[in-house]
């Protein structure tokens, strides 16, 4: 799967001056315009280390199997496409996840990029792969943060524009919200939620006061105590236990670091704070995190992206979520985790792709074509038709199924997750009801 690389002026730059200048046909011949086999070359920026590094666990495991299911290469009319992987570690850096971006167009000169992993990875380099004008798929993020924090004034409306090469799919706020309140309605509380927003583009988004959980919250009866953006990373979360116990607040939500959660959930154990739900984004997605928390992890609650209990089947393999699942954990010996089904589907898009062009060298055609997808994939339907999507999103969003569920002890000890409300999509068979936090 060895690419050979263009000039070294760079893919884009060369193949645009190319054409302008008509030395594309002059340049490189009738054989190179009428070769039959290509590799297509994909850039993968994923937070391989730093605190989000959770999520890229899957990577490794997905990509060698994606290799693997297309090592005969996927035929396009009279083309057959090859495929080479790229990944890069963003270090959970936002700067960083840019930088390597960078690198991949420029250095690496890649041919479509696909990225994950919250907003902190997906926006600097799917911003970049805008500015360069590299088709893109992503994912793992809601679409709010993805899609208005990319905005030049996220903060007016009016100003926001979609894009032209980048598109996403996965869920909104919006349906976040639903699964949370459909699981504290199971719950006889006060109705009295405390909110852990941080200083960042999931925080922001969550917490925003017309586009997030606070107008939500409100239109349906909940009280809402919000103490304000906290830094990542802060070793005291002394200020909002003060304030929930304050409030009296009996459900905790949020959208938290995996270890910023662990410091405050043992702190508002040892400080007497303990609600009767806590339904929490990012931090206790993943059984590594839930399990290293201890006994008191006991009935936290999540979204729930995927799981092995999802009706679904790859586009690509044909397994089913459940078979993948159970693969994933025997071969490496690790729980499987959410995002193993959301990065194969990546790659499921970019295979239905490349069947469905007839030069990987045109971004537009790529493009184009990542819009005009329409596949019955291992996370449920992906299509970029507009359904369920704000008019000014609708041609770079796409969403995707949620339900909740609660983490529970097995008898072999361990923590794994229970899907304790499906009113959002009945067809994924829930495992029990929510119970409360004791």
């Amino acid at each position: 799967m060895t690419l050979k690389p263009l000039p070294a002026l760079g893919r884009r730059k060369f193949l645009k001056t190319a054409a302008a200048t008509g030395a594309l046909a002059a340049g490189l011949g009738a054989p190179a315009v009428h070769a039959q086999s290509r590799t297509i070359k994909i850039g993968y920026v994923s937070p391989q280390t730093g605190p989000l590094a959770a999520f890229a666990e899957v990577d490794g495991y997905i990509v060698e199997g994606f290799l693997q299911a297309v090592g005969g290469g996927v035929q396009s009319g009279s083309k057959n496409f090859n495929f080479e992987v790229v990944i890069k570690d963003s270090q959970s850096n936002p700067s960083r996840a840019a930088e390597v971006a960078k690198e991949l167009i420029v250095d690496d000169e890649i041919d479509i990029m696909v990225a994950a992993h919250t907003p902190e990875n997906t926006n600097p380099v799917t911003t970049m792969c805008e500015i360069e004008e590299i088709p893109c798929v992503s994912t793992l993020a809601p679409w709010q943060p993805y899609f208005i924090g990319r905005q030049g004034n996220p903060g007016d409306p009016g100003s926001w524009t979609s894009f032209d090469y980048t598109y996403h799919f996965f869920w909104g706020l919006e349906d976040l919200i639903a699964v949370f309140t459909n699981m504290w309605h199971q719950l006889d509380t006060n109705m009295s939620v405390g909110a852990l927003f941080p200083n960042d583009a999931d925080g922001n988004a969550w917490g925003d006061p017309n586009n997030g959980m606070p107008p939500a919250l409100e239109a349906q009866g909940f009280k809402l105590t919000d103490p304000g953006r906290y830094q990542n990373l802060q070793d005291d979360f002394s200020a909002q236990i003060n304030a929930f116990k304050e409030s009296d607040v009996e459900i905790v939500t949020g959208v938290v670091l995996p270890p910023d959660f662990a410091t405050f959930w043992t702190q508002a154990r040892q400080q007497g704070f303990v609600p009767k739900a806590a339904s929490i984004g990012k931090a206790i997605l993943f059984p590594s995190a839930v399990n290293a928390i201890g006994d008191s992890a006991q009935n936290l609650s999540s979204e729930i992206w995927w799981s092995n209990s999802h009706p679904f089947s790859s586009s690509l393999t044909g397994i089913s979520a459940a078979d993948m699942c159970s693969g994933f954990e025997s071969s490496t010996g690790r729980l499987w985790t959410q995002p193993l089904g959301f990065v194969h589907a990546l790659f499921e898009v970019v295979a239905d792709v490349a069947k469905r062009i007839d030069s990987v060298n045109d971004a537009e055609e790529v493009a184009a074509a990542i819009a005009a997808t329409n596949i019955e994939s291992i996370v449920g339907p992906i299509a970029w038709d507009g359904a369920n999507v704000p008019p000014f999103a609708q041609k770079n969003i796409t969403k995707t199924l949620l339900v909740g569920g609660q983490w529970r002890k097995s008898d072999d000890g361990l923590f794994r997750l229970v899907i304790v409300d499906n009113a959002t999509y009945p067809d994924i068979p829930a495992g029990g009801k929510m119970e409360e936090i004791s």
